[in-house]
């Protein structure tokens, strides 16, 4: 009775903004607002496949940070966009991939790398290094309540109100720079709800990308240490990682390869549980990601 009022009172305080209808692509509904404790407020855009309003299947479910950047370009930061819906339409048509519900869950604005950067690797950052991410996040790390909100509220509210598969095999999480730290944060940290990540041109140096400068050792501990305290043995889920090398995804070498070493070291095989490639030329930015989204989406969705 409880859950009922609460997921009751979630879907009020979601003001629906309205929804775009493509004959073949889709349909898209907006959710202006939607509370979240101990988070600013949240918006979801949410894309159902083709074939959702004319059937009675059920849907795996892909949710998915930095939700204003990823299906129209009105809304995004820099005119550019994933095109998430077009990437799955098109992996669903030469790839064969089962159709997936799209949760995009917009950044809430100056309050994104706070709520983005994994809270355990910001608690164990020594004092120098925590001032730096200090400086970027601007305010106290929430990323273990959005976690608690993705994985709770938020996913009950969605297996409840859509025709999804609520399963973890059924669940997979998405992301890019801080999104990428995100992503990874929620598979490891909640492996029990999410059988799939992309965590894409992650941002392991965790401070404002304008104080990057190199590589810096103590911050590579932190995610060694958090991987090997949290990840655990795949145990059938998948994990794709990736990097360019222009622009600010050219610092990432030097991190992404010691933590694919430490996925191989806590039983990952490379290629079936995870994946991590280089892009030469790629940039840190939206065209980049929308180029490979296929074949990450074709990668760990694959049958």
């Amino acid at each position: 009775m409880m859950r009922n009022w609460l997921l009751a009172l979630f879907a009020l305080l979601g003001l629906i903004a309205g929804a775009a209808r493509a004959e073949d692509g889709g349909r898209r509904i907006e959710y202006e607002k939607v509370e979240a404790a101990g988070l600013p407020p949240q918006r979801l855009t949410i894309w159902l496949p083709p074939g959702y309003d004319s059937s009675n299947r059920r849907y795996p479910v892909l949710y998915m940070h930095d939700g204003h950047n990823l299906f129209d370009l009105a809304n995004s930061n820099f005119q550019k966009i994933w095109a998430a819906d077009k990437a799955m339409l098109k992996v669903m048509a030469e790839q064969g991939i089962e159709p997936r519900i799209i949760v995009g869950i917009w950044a809430p604005g100056k309050d994104r790398f706070r709520q983005y950067l994994p809270r355990p690797a910001y608690d164990a950052a020594p004092p120098a290094l925590k001032a730096k991410m200090d400086e970027m996040t601007g305010g106290p790390v929430i990323s273990d309540a959005y976690l608690a909100w993705l994985s709770g509220p938020l996913k009950d509210w969605v297996d409840h109100s859509f025709r999804t598969r609520p399963g973890r095999e059924d669940t997979a999480i998405a992301g890019s720079s801080m999104g990428g730290l995100m992503s990874c944060y929620a598979i490891s940290a909640s492996p029990d709800v999410f059988g799939q990540a992309a965590c894409v041109s992650s941002h392991w140096p965790a401070i404002g990308p304008d104080t990057v400068k190199g590589f810096n050792p103590e911050t590579l501990g932190l995610w060694t240490g958090f991987f090997d305290r949290t990840l655990g043995a795949p145990a059938g889920r998948r994990i794709w990682m990736d990097h360019g090398t222009a622009t600010l995804d050219a610092f990432y070498a030097p991190y992404q390869e010691p933590i694919d070493a430490e996925f191989v070291k806590l039983g990952w095989q490379r290629g079936t549980d995870f994946e991590s490639r280089v892009y030469p030329g790629a940039e840190h930015e939206e065209n980049a990601w929308a180029t490979r989204l296929p074949e990450i989406l074709a990668w760990l969705f694959r049958h």
